[in-house]
């Protein structure tokens, strides 16, 4: 791990938001596929040892990915996003809610923006997340968001180190 890679993360109950930056020592082009692509996706985003298994990827605006988090029992969390903007290479939102198996959505959800730059052979990615309500922030937070999300960019880190050798 590169312990020179800028991580911060900050929660701002009042305003129902998660605030996230993290610099990966690679490319900005593969840093942004591996956050939009399904397939390298499902390699990075759920913390160990759980796994990600994506059913749908369409990424383009109003395109949707259902995907799930599958414990090492086999439970498994799915949820829906839903993407409202993509301008490629730089930035894309999407919307964010838990599901059941069948993609019924719960009644409330999240709004994600990321955004995507490079300078000096890193790629910094700002990711905002706005909740709808207090309380589904709370939950995703009490569900260990924080920590999972943690070992997630290293996940990535770790991956994107690989990739980046090819």
């Amino acid at each position: 791990m590169n312990s020179n890679l800028l991580f911060d993360f900050s929660v701002d109950k009042t305003a129902k938001k998660v605030f996230i930056t993290r610099e990966f020592d690679a490319d900005q082009s593969l840093v942004w596929d591996a956050f939009t692509t399904a397939e390298i996706l499902d390699q990075w985003v759920a913390p160990k040892p759980w796994t990600s298994k994506t059913k749908y990827m369409n990424f383009e605006v109003g395109g949707r990915r259902f995907y799930a988090m599958v414990s090492p029992e086999g439970l498994e969390r799915w949820a829906i996003q839903q993407y409202t903007s993509i301008s490629p290479k730089t930035n894309f939102k999407m919307f964010n809610t838990f599901a059941d198996k069948d993609e019924n959505p719960e009644s409330s959800g999240s709004d994600w923006d990321y955004t995507f730059s490079e300078q000096n052979g890193k790629t910094k990615v700002s990711i905002v997340i706005y909740n709808e309500s207090l309380e589904r922030m709370e939950k995703m937070i009490e569900m260990g968001f924080t920590e999972g999300f943690k070992m997630s960019m290293m996940n990535l880190e770790n991956l994107l180190a690989t990739l980046s050798e090819k």
